[in-house]
C-alpha cells in the first residue's frame, strides 16, 4: 500500500523514532510502512494519522 507517512513527517520534523515513540511502535515498523511492505491495522492508520495531523484518506492511497 502506498502512503505520504514519510512527506507528511518530515512536513512535522519529526525522525523514523520519533514517529515511532509517539504512535507506539518500533523504528523498523515505521520504516516497513513508509516503504509500503507493511499494512497497518486500522488503529496503528489512525494514531499514525493523529500524530501527523491529517487524515487517513490523505496518508494512505487504497488501490
Amino acid at each position: 500500500m502506498k502512503n505520504k507517512i514519510k512527506e507528511y513527517r518530515i512536513i512535522h520534523n519529526l525522525t523514523q523514532a520519533d514517529l515511532a515513540q509517539k504512535v507506539g511502535v518500533r523504528r523498523e515498523t515505521i520504516i516497513y510502512l513508509e516503504k509500503g511492505r507493511y499494512t497497518p491495522s486500522l488503529k496503528l492508520a489512525h494514531d499514525v494519522a493523529k500524530t501527523l495531523k491529517t487524515k487517513i484518506y490523505k496518508l494512505f492511497v487504497f488501490k
